[in-house]
């Protein structure tokens, strides 16, 4: 009997197992599998998968990969959290966004909130959102001294504060007992906005806020760096870190050279971060914010209590849908779980129907259960850091920590956060990285459910009223599902104009058997389109063209196996072609057999791994005009 690890005594009847016996059985599952034969460690290469930024997901992790000490919660680096106690004690705190201009119904949806398991409130002022002189109104019945209050006003962070301290003097709030954030965020405006001009004079606003903050109101932040202008821009999580990391570190210059000694800086910014629904990402990302931030405070001459980074997650705009939108249920779960087994002190969680306009009673009811089920039914917050102690989770944040900290590097050599927004290279890095997702996106390697794959074309989408425009001219806002969003709206606008969807006759050849797999995989590359398709088995060429004929559908696409391609394939295109198709697709990708087909009339090939927003968008230009009326 082998001795048993050192450990596991649990293990002590079984034989030691290693490495290399693992790889062994991945060779032989790749070579059943058809794959090119690799041995040892190009065995268990293959099975990597590759992540954005460089980064790496192993098929396997053991205790050999662990990667540097992360420390005890609550102590520097802070990769375990920012407190010995993590959010066992109450969990962390439940915050709702509200960006309706009506202070009625703000109020309204603020204390029903807040009686229903939110525990603070994040406002949007100024502009088209909420009115600044409105804040008394909207927090009507709001218990300030218990409820802690953020507000996002944009270049008027100074106004909206002003409001805000009145408020607590008419209220008689202990200064002791308010609790938020302030906002200012003046490099994240310029970011938004691609304006420079007010970024000096905010700045110094935002430090004589901070002094005001710290000497009066020892629970508010003055400053919040916000990641979300770079994420919502198409950035990556290295790029995200990065990027907050300069704020931050220009925050701190200003408040230093105005005064503030280094320790009450620190105490005056809040990191907002995004949290989406790759969830080891996520959690390593928040894990590794805090690590950074630490290194940071530790270089400028903090005390070690002082280093730990506030951070609040706000789920993915980026990730959420307009077509499908129940969907969005699930994406903003994973991400909600993933920010607080990440170790966030703060979650929102965005309404599913965020993209459709202002969120209705519903939708914010079930931003607001996703969390107390998280806190309450799972207990997601009894257990200080549950994600400590997971092979890959070290090493994600490990290899994520280095990766942010390099870009970071990068844009102090340039001159810091603000001159690199204004030389272009923080924007073109990130087009850089959108782009290389897009064509991914395009491809479907990045599935998108709802969207880009199993889309409804007959689903009825909630109406909702417009939701405030925020600020541009910046950096661009993005999301995952907009190209095939915008195919959809064309499909749509086809439907108004003619009563009837764009169409496609589905030609599938032989049985069941042999069809079934190509024929599903080509009615949901086309309905991704918003493309109808109507479809005919069979092998009867004539049979083809009289259904296609009486379908009204300009374009059909052939699906079928290979074999079943060589013996079938060439007579029926050219009874399609003779019926009046315009276009012949073929679904797969037939190999040996392809200028063959193309010599029997079939024009195109769709396949998995395909553009298929070029696809899509060729047959659309096809069937319709840019209206969407029919050709």
């Amino acid at each position: 009997m082998t001795v048993p690890p050192e450990g596991l005594p649990l293990a002590a009847e079984f034989p030691a197992a290693h490495r290399e016996q693992w790889q062994h059985l991945v060779e032989g599952v790749l070579r059943k599998s058809g794959a090119q034969p690799a041995d040892g460690e190009a065995a268990e290469q293959a099975l990597t998968t590759a992540l954005q930024d460089g980064l790496h997901a192993r098929p396997l992790y053991t205790a050999e990969d662990s990667a540097t000490e992360p420390g005890y919660p609550g102590f520097p680096p802070f990769v375990r959290g920012g407190r010995p106690q993590g959010a066992a004690a109450s969990g962390w705190d439940v915050r709702q966004r509200h960006a309706d201009p009506d202070a009625r119904r703000t109020n309204e949806a603020a204390l029903a909130d807040l009686e229903n398991g939110g525990s603070s409130l994040w406002l949007e002022l100024g502009g088209d959102a909420l009115p600044i002189a409105a804040l008394p109104e909207a927090l009507t019945g709001v218990y300030l001294d218990l409820a802690g209050v953020t507000l996002d006003a944009g270049a008027e962070f100074g106004a909206a504060a002003e409001q805000l301290f009145r408020l607590y003097q008419e209220r008689e709030v202990s200064p002791g007992a308010a609790a938020g954030s302030l906002g200012a965020d003046p490099l994240g405006l310029e970011a938004r906005t691609g304006e420079a001009g007010r970024t000096e004079a905010l700045l110094a606003e935002a430090a004589a806020l901070a002094a005001r903050c710290a000497d009066g109101y020892p629970g508010l932040r003055a400053l919040t760096v916000d990641a979300l202008p770079y994420h919502e821009a198409g950035a990556s999580p290295v790029q995200e870190l990065g990027c907050s990391l300069a704020t931050g570190v220009a925050y701190l210059r200003a408040l230093t050279v105005a005064g503030l000694p280094v320790d009450t800086a620190l105490g005056q910014l809040e990191f907002r971060y995004a949290a989406d629904a790759d969830q080891f990402l996520t959690i390593a990302k928040f894990r590794a914010a805090r690590r950074l931030w630490a290194r940071v405070a530790e270089v400028s001459g903090a005390a070690p209590e002082a280093s730990a980074q506030r951070q609040h997650a706000v789920t993915s705009p980026v990730m959420m849908t307009a077509r499908d939108p129940w969907v969005n249920m699930l994406r903003t779960t994973v991400a909600c779980l993933a920010a607080g087994v990440g170790g966030a002190d703060a979650v929102t969680v965005l309404p599913f129907d965020s993209e459709l306009g202002l969120p209705d009673a519903f939708a914010r009811r079930i931003a607001r259960n996703t969390q107390a089920i998280l806190l309450e039914e799972s207990h997601l917050a009894r257990v200080v850091d549950p994600a400590g102690g997971s092979w890959y989770v070290e090493q994600l944040t490990d290899e994520l920590a280095h990766a942010a900290w390099a870009w970071f590097q990068e844009i102090e050599r340039a001159g810091g956060q603000r001159a690199a927004l204004g030389s272009g290279l923080v924007g073109e890095r990130i087009a850089a990285t959108w782009a290389e997702r897009s064509t991914k996106l395009a491809k479907r390697r990045e599935p998108i459910t709802g969207v880009s794959e199993f889309p409804n074309l007959d689903e009825q989408s909630p109406v909702r009223e417009p939701a405030p425009a925020g600020p541009a001219g910046g950096l661009p806002r993005v999301r995952r599902a907009e190209a095939y969003e915008a195919l959809r709206a064309r499909s749509d606008a086809h439907l108004a104009a003619t009563g009837e969807r764009p169409k496609l006759f589905l030609a599938s050849i032989g049985s069941a058997a042999a069809h079934t797999a190509r024929t599903t995989f080509a009615a949901n590359l086309f309905q991704a389109g918003g493309i109808a398709t109507t479809a005919l088995e069979g092998t009867d060429p004539a049979a083809f063209a009289e259904a296609f004929a009486a379908s009204g559908a300009p374009v059909a696409c052939l699906c079928s196996s290979d074999q079943l391609y060589g013996e079938h394939a060439g007579a029926v295109a050219a009874a399609l072609k003779a019926a009046g198709a315009r276009q012949v697709l073929l679904a797969g990708r037939p190999g040996e057999q392809h200028e063959a087909l193309r010599a029997a009339g079939v024009d195109a090939f769709v396949f998995a791994g395909g553009d298929a927003v070029a696809t899509l968008t060729g047959l659309l230009n096809l069937i319709t005009d840019e209206s969407g009326v029919a050709r």
